[in-house]
C-alpha cells in the first residue's frame, strides 16, 4: 500500500529503456500515437509520464482548457479576485506574516524538517485517495442540471426500429423504463442532438472524438451502442452499393425457385463482407459475449447482422462469422484477435466508421497498448465517430488523449469515480479474536454468515433458498487456488478464477454471476458425510481484478476484498461489481496487522458521504 516514488526506477524498465532499438519499435504501431512507451526519456531520474495507476486530475476538462502538461495553468490559479487563491494545492504564500522577525536557522529548520517528516507520514494515506481524478462541483452541478429534464428514451432523436429495440428487447421486463445518467448525457451527444441545455453540438463533417467516463454499472454499452447502430441503419440506407444488392438479391432468390433454373445456387457476398461499420473492442472474452448479447437484442428489432469474436470459438466459428457471404454490420472483439485477422486481411478495417473502445483505462495499459493503437491507425482513416469508454481514466491516459485528440467531447457523469452509496462497507479486523491474523477463516466465517442469513428467509417454496453468489477478490492470482480450496474445505463451493484458467472455463464459471434470474437450492443437503457441513445456497468465485472489470455481475450481491486492493482504482471496480444497475450491494473487507487500515476508514468515510474517492 506504499506509494511508489517516482524516482524509483525498475531495474527492467532501465534494461528496455537502453535498448530502444529493439525491432518491436520499428513497427508501424510504434508512432508517436503509442501510448504504451513514454514520451521522452527519463529526465533527472524522473519518468516524463506519470504512473499509470495514478487517475486523472482533471477528467472533465478538455485539452483547450490546460496547459502544454494537461493541467489547468498557473495563470489561472493565481487569477486576481476574492476567489483567486482558492483551489490550490500548493502553498505559495510566505512562511511567516508580512513584517516579523526572520526564524533562526538552527534549532527551528531542524524543528521544521521534523514537522515535515511528521507531515508526510500523516499525509501517505491520502496519496492514495488523491490520484484519483477531480471532477468539480460546479461540473457536477451542471451536468446533474443537463439531465434533469430526461425521462424517456423517447426524447431522443433515434430511429423509431432503435428505440423499439432498446425498450422491447434490451429492456424488456424493466417496469420503470428510464435512461441512467450516463445515457441521458451520451446518447444525445453522440446523435449530436441538442436537448436545451449546455452548449450546442457543433457541426463536425471530420471525425468525431469523445470520451464516456461513467461509474462501474451505470449502462454505458447502451449508451454507446445505440447510437451507433442509429448511424449504421442511417448509413446502410443511403449506402447505393447495399440498394443495390438488395435488388440483385431478390432477383436471384426469385430465380432459383423457378422449376427450369439450371444457374448458381449460391448468391454473390454481400458488400459488408468481412468489412463491418462498427467495431467494438474489449479486453476479454467474457465482455465480448457480454456486449455481444446486448447488440444481439438490439439486431433482433432493427435488424443489423452483429457478430462476436473471441478465443472461445474456434477457428472456423470466426472465419464463418466475419467472412460469411450475407455480410457483417457489428463486430464486437478482443485486440489481439482483430489485430491477427487485419494482419492476414489488412482492408478488414477499411469501412469501419465507427471505433469503440471499451475499457479503455486497460485497453491503454502495457498488455494491450501496442495493438489498441495498431488498430487505431489502420481504422483512423475512415473513422467518423471515435468512442473511448471506462470508468476509471488513469492519468497517462488522459495526457495520451490529451496530447492525440486534443478535441475530444469528454462526457463524465456526476458520480464519476464515486462508489454508489446503495453499496455499504464492513471492516473485519482479522487481527483480534477469533481470527488471530488468519484470514482463510475470516473470509469463511463472513461467508458462513452471509449463508445462514439468507438460509432464514426461505422462497414461496417450502423447503428452497435463494443461492447467493459471492466474490472473493485477491490481490495475487497464487492466492486464488489456495483460497478456494480452504472455503471448499470449509462446506463452500468455491471455485478459482484466474489467467490461467482458460477462457471457456472462465465464461462457464462466470455464467451464473451474470444473470438475473433467480437460483434455488434446498436447505437440507442429502449425502453429506458425517461431521461435516455444507452451505448449499452460497456459489463464491475467488479471483484476481481479472474478474473486476466491466463484468455485469447483476447476480452479485456480497464482495469480500480478502486483500485490501493496491489503489483507489481496484477499490472502484472490485466493489463496483455489486450494486449495480440500481440493486443494493454489500462490500466486506479484511484488515489484517500489516494493511493499511487508514487507507480503508478513509474510503470507508467517502463512500459513506456519497463522495468521489478523492
Amino acid at each position: 500500500m506504499r506509494p511508489l516514488l517516482s524516482t524509483r526506477i525498475c531495474p527492467l524498465c532501465l534494461f528496455t529503456t537502453g535498448s530502444r532499438t529493439a525491432p518491436a519499435l520499428c513497427q508501424p504501431w510504434a508512432t508517436q500515437r503509442s501510448y504504451a512507451v513514454a514520451r521522452g526519456a527519463w529526465k533527472g531520474g524522473r519518468s516524463s509520464s506519470p504512473s499509470r495507476m495514478v487517475l486523472s486530475d482533471d477528467v472533465s476538462r478538455p485539452a483547450a482548457a490546460r496547459d502544454g502538461r494537461g493541467r489547468d495553468s498557473e495563470k489561472a490559479r493565481r487569477r486576481p479576485g476574492p476567489f483567486g487563491g482558492m483551489n490550490q494545492t500548493e502553498f505559495r504564500g510566505r512562511d511567516r506574516s508580512p513584517g516579523a522577525a526572520p526564524r533562526s536557522q538552527g534549532s527551528q529548520g531542524g524543528q521544521n524538517r521534523d514537522r515535515g517528516k511528521k507531515d508526510e507520514r500523516r499525509t501517505k494515506a491520502m496519496k492514495m485517495q488523491s490520484s484519483l481524478a477531480t471532477v468539480s462541483y460546479g461540473h457536477r452541478t451542471r451536468m446533474k442540471a443537463n439531465i434533469s429534464d430526461v425521462e424517456s428514451f423517447d426524447q431522443f432523436e433515434l430511429l423509431p426500429d432503435v428505440k423499439r429495440a432498446v425498450t422491447d428487447e434490451v429492456l424488456k421486463g424493466m417496469t420503470d423504463i428510464k435512461p441512467t445518467p450516463v445515457q441521458r448525457l451520451a446518447i444525445p451527444a453522440l446523435l449530436g442532438q441538442y436537448t436545451g441545455r449546455g452548449p450546442k453540438p457543433k457541426a463536425n463533417p471530420g471525425r468525431q472524438e469523445f470520451l464516456l467516463a461513467a461509474e462501474t454499472g451505470s449502462g454505458k454499452t447502451l449508451a454507446y451502442l445505440a447510437p451507433a447502430v442509429h448511424a449504421l441503419k442511417q448509413a446502410e440506407a443511403a449506402d447505393p452499393e447495399i440498394a443495390k444488392y438488395r435488388e440483385y438479391f431478390a432477383q436471384q432468390r426469385e430465380a432459383m425457385q423457378a422449376p427450369d433454373y439450371t444457374g448458381p445456387r449460391e448468391f454473390e457476398p454481400h458488400p459488408t463482407a468481412a468489412r463491418p461499420k462498427v467495431v467494438v473492442l474489449v479486453p476479454s472474452a467474457e465482455l465480448v459475449d457480454q456486449i455481444g448479447a446486448v447488440a444481439k437484442s438490439l439486431s433482433h428489432v432493427a435488424k443489423f447482422k452483429s457478430v462476436t469474436l473471441s478465443a472461445n470459438k474456434s477457428a472456423a466459428v470466426i472465419e464463418r462469422g466475419i467472412y460469411s457471404p450475407g455480410g457483417v454490420d457489428l463486430v464486437v472483439t478482443t485486440p489481439h484477435l482483430l489485430s491477427s485477422i487485419a494482419d492476414s486481411d489488412p482492408n478488414i478495417l477499411s469501412r469501419v466508421s465507427h471505433l469503440v473502445v471499451d475499457e479503455a483505462d486497460s485497453l491503454f495499459d502495457r498488455s494491450f497498448s501496442a495493438v489498441t493503437t495498431a488498430i487505431l491507425d489502420r481504422a483512423l482513416p475512415s473513422i467518423k465517430q471515435l468512442v473511448l469508454c471506462s470508468a476509471t481514466i488513469p492519468k497517462r491516459l488522459d495526457n495520451y488523449m490529451v496530447t492525440q485528440f486534443p478535441d475530444m467531447v469528454r462526457i463524465t457523469t456526476p458520480n464519476l469515480h464515486a462508489i454508489p452509496r446503495r453499496v455499504q462497507l464492513g471492516v473485519v479486523d482479522v487481527s483480534k479474536d477469533p481470527y488471530r491474523n488468519n484470514k482463510n477463516l475470516a473470509c469463511a466465517d463472513a461467508i458462513w454468515s452471509i449463508g445462514k442469513d439468507a438460509a432464514r428467509h426461505e422462497t414461496s417454496v417450502p423447503g428452497e433458498v435463494d443461492v447467493k453468489r459471492i466474490m472473493v477478490f485477491v490481490n495475487e492470482r497464487e492466492k486464488t487456488q489456495e483460497v478456494a480450496e480452504y472455503l471448499v474445505s470449509k462446506g463452500i463451493d468455491a471455485v478459482a478464477l484466474h489467467r490461467d484458467t482458460s477462457e471457456q472455463r472462465q465464461s462457464e464459471m462466470l455464467g451464473s454471476f451474470t444473470t438475473t434470474e433467480p437460483m434455488k437450492a434446498a436447505i437440507e443437503v442429502s449425502q453429506v458425510p458425517a461431521g461435516k457441513r455444507s452451505l448449499p445456497n452460497t456459489k463464491v468465485i475467488v479471483a484476481t481484478d481479472l474478474a473486476s472489470r466491466g463484468i455485469d455481475t447483476l447476480a452479485v450481491r456480497h464482495v469480500i476484498l480478502y486483500d485490501v486492493p493496491h489503489t483507489t482504482i481496484d477499490f472502484i471496480h472490485r466493489l463496483g461489481r455489486a450494486g449495480r444497475m440500481g440493486r443494493r450491494g454489500r462490500g466486506v473487507v479484511l484488515v489484517g496487522k500489516d494493511d493499511r487500515r487508514d487507507i480503508v476508514a478513509e474510503v470507508r468515510e467517502s463512500m459513506f458521504m456519497g463522495q468521489a474517492l478523492i
